[in-house]
């Protein structure tokens, strides 16, 4: 038996939450620095599509070219013990200096905090930055650290048996947000 799953945004809704994210994002960097002070790190493995899209949306929209950035968190996890013996790194590529720059963290749902707090690690550890602010897609609560998104498209309710699940084109052939409940 299939578990229960919930349609949340379809790729029109997706489309428009990340042109609400990329605007706030332009408001914030016109009002507080320089475009080229400015670039978006997406974390590994969703969270670099959304980036990409994101700084399409403001050189289109906006005139605005942020650098672009990978992060891998995995050897920054604190579970990494608990859930593989081998991890698979995918490489973080960074290929711009973060000293004194106003970075923008993507992912694509936030929940406990932990994997947004690895990322920030991964940042500290290439440099100092301004700042890091962070831009999700979807919020689903359950917050374990005291971390807070700066930017985000969607903020759900959800059950800690339930999951989030974010498709993108680029990794999954489609568009679209749901939530699943868990079994067991």
């Amino acid at each position: 038996m299939a578990a229960p799953t919930t349609a949340l945004m379809n790729a029109q809704q997706m489309a428009h939450a990340l042109d609400n994210l990329a605007q706030a994002i332009a408001n914030d960097c016109h009002g507080t620095t320089g475009a080229a002070e400015f670039a978006l790190i997406g974390i590994r493995k969703r969270g670099v599509p959304l980036a990409a899209r994101l700084a399409e949306r403001l050189n289109e929209k906006y005139s605005l070219r942020p650098q672009v950035g990978a992060i891998d968190i995995t050897l920054y996890r604190d579970d990494l013990s608990q859930i593989a013996r081998t991890p698979v790194l995918h490489g973080t590529d960074v290929p711009f200096g973060v000293d004194g720059k106003q970075l923008i963290l993507v992912d694509d749902v936030l929940f406990t905090g932990r994997t947004v707090r690895a990322a920030m690690d991964v940042l500290c550890d290439l440099g100092r930055p301004a700042a890091i602010r962070l831009a999700v897609l979807v919020d689903r609560g359950h917050r374990e650290l005291p971390i807070q998104a700066d930017y985000c498209g969607l903020r759900v309710t959800t059950a800690r048996n339930e999951r989030i699940d974010v498709l993108l084109k680029e990794t999954d052939g489609a568009d679209e947000v749901r939530k699943e409940m868990l079994a067991g």
